[in-house]
């Protein structure tokens, strides 16, 4: 036990690696011998970007329907694929029950050591009004 308490010594543990308890830095982790560095999960990337490929099943009235291909942002495949469903009904009125998907991929940057600029433009609605928004930032990911 530390001279904080037992108290303080578990939540200490919690929230901290071993080497790190009473130090503010991972630097620790290089000094001692036979300890493994355990990366932080927060510096993980929380947001992937997919690529959606799909269309309205084809149907005796149409049946070569158009093809849509959507880039978004979510966390996992599954939430991407939802979007891409729920921005499908709101654009053509094909829904998931009415169509097919054709691919889903990943997309990762081509040089993720490279830093670039990005910028984005948003809508959004306040209490009065809706907004328009152009927003840049530099990062060396996407994703950010």
């Amino acid at each position: 036990s530390s001279h904080f308490g037992p108290r303080a010594e578990q939540r200490l543990h919690l929230t901290a690696a071993p080497w790190e308890r009473f130090r503010g830095t991972c630097k620790a982790a290089k000094m001692v011998k036979g300890m493994k560095f355990v990366a932080d999960p927060s510096l993980q990337a929380k947001m992937h970007q997919y690529q959606i490929v799909g269309r309205a099943a084809p149907t005796p009235k149409n049946p070569v329907p158009k093809i849509y291909r959507m880039r978004l942002f979510a966390k996992n495949k599954v939430l991407a694929k939802s979007r891409f469903w729920y921005f499908m009904k709101k654009l053509n009125k094909a829904k998931k029950s009415g169509g097919e998907l054709l691919a889903v991929n990943e997309l990762f940057d081509r040089a993720p050591t490279k830093v670039k600029n990005y910028g984005i433009w948003l809508r959004y609605q306040s209490r009065t009004n809706t907004h328009n928004m152009y927003k840049e930032y530099r990062d060396v990911t996407i994703n950010g």
